[in-house]
């Protein structure tokens, strides 16, 4: 089933719909890679037919901009969002753009992968860890490997700058017991290159340019299993996470439709086609994609979204002190 535009959806939805209650329309902001956000649309529209999904994707932060941008000129054009971390989120919430939800599917998942007051709902766990090639002369098995002069000048990381994921790993690694605010120090001194995004990492250690890598889990994960001459390694001090949440706008005009997406994506269904997608399901008792270890047996390292926000900018600013902008 192929995505229709928006502005073709809005000149049809009026000419044909105005007065109506033939269909359901519900309007999407993601910002999912393209294959995995059309997937999970037509696994929606499939489980309800009667709601029809407009849908716009890009990258988080063009998407919130975009989206800032319609808020403050008094627009607000999806009913859900479905994008890659919490922190933004939390921003959303705190600015009173986002609406709760006490989604049943909620005690399926583990308390700390979704707000309290149900503003938003982790759908995914994508971890940050650590990824070598094959071809490496060593094997790590802990952050701490990564400051020794076995690894000097060897490593690439994704910058914060670009990354939620990357600024939300450096936040839980300055919160770590065992590593705190002197690691990314560690790092520095330690010839690491910060590259802007995830991609770059993953391709500068499938290439040999790099023999190390600080990396989001699925790309390594699923390369290899293609033949990519990649391992990850989930560190034994543990990984942070990025959760791609979802969440329902405040200014939502098809709310009974946003819960029901909110409730699909969560659901044993919605959850398989993330294991599907190739991502490690939030919801407990859902199979992990090949590749992946037990859900169970992932030491995840926790984070204060809300500190996380309130520390964006100062973790930015010691990071672009540290590796450049």
């Amino acid at each position: 089933m192929l995505k229709r535009p928006l502005c073709l959806a809005v000149a049809l939805s009026t000419l044909t719909l105005a007065g109506t209650s033939a269909a359901e329309t519900l309007t999407l902001y993601t910002s999912q890679p393209q294959s995995d956000a059309q997937q999970t649309v037509d696994a929606f529209m499939a489980a309800y037919p009667e709601i029809e999904v407009e849908w716009v994707r890009d990258g988080t932060t063009r998407l919130m901009t975009r989206l800032r941008s319609e808020l403050a000129a008094g627009v607000s054009n999806p009913d859900v969002l479905l994008i890659a971390d919490s922190t933004t989120m939390e921003s959303l919430k705190r600015d009173g753009n986002l609406q709760p939800y006490q989604s049943p599917a909620r005690e399926a998942f583990d308390e700390d992968v979704f707000d309290p007051e149900g503003y938003y709902y982790g759908t995914k766990l994508i971890t940050t860890g650590i990824v070598y090639n094959t071809g490496a002369e060593h094997q790590p098995s802990s952050w701490q490997d990564l400051l020794t002069p076995d690894y000097e000048g060897l490593i690439a990381m994704p910058s914060p700058l670009y990354s939620g994921a990357a600024l939300i790993h450096m936040a839980a690694i300055t919160d770590h017991p065992a590593l705190g605010e002197d690691y990314f120090e560690g790092l520095r001194d330690n010839r690491v290159e910060a590259q802007s995004g995830n991609g770059g990492v993953f391709n500068a250690v499938a290439a040999g340019t790099k023999a190390y890598g600080i990396v989001v889990d699925f790309l390594p994960i699923r390369e290899a299993a293609k033949g990519s001459p990649v391992e990850f390694v989930f560190p034994e001090e543990g990984v942070s996470a990025v959760t791609e949440p979802v969440a329902i706008m405040e200014g939502a005009e098809n709310v009974e439709a946003a819960r029901k997406f909110v409730d699909f994506v969560l659901s044993q269904e919605g959850q398989e086609l993330v294991s599907r997608q190739g991502y490690l399901p939030a919801r407990s008792g859902v199979a992990p994609p090949e590749g992946f270890p037990a859900r169970d047996t992932i030491d995840l390292m926790p984070v204060d979204i809300g500190r996380t926000l309130e520390q964006e900018e100062a973790l930015k600013a010691r990071f672009s002190e540290l590796f450049g902008g």
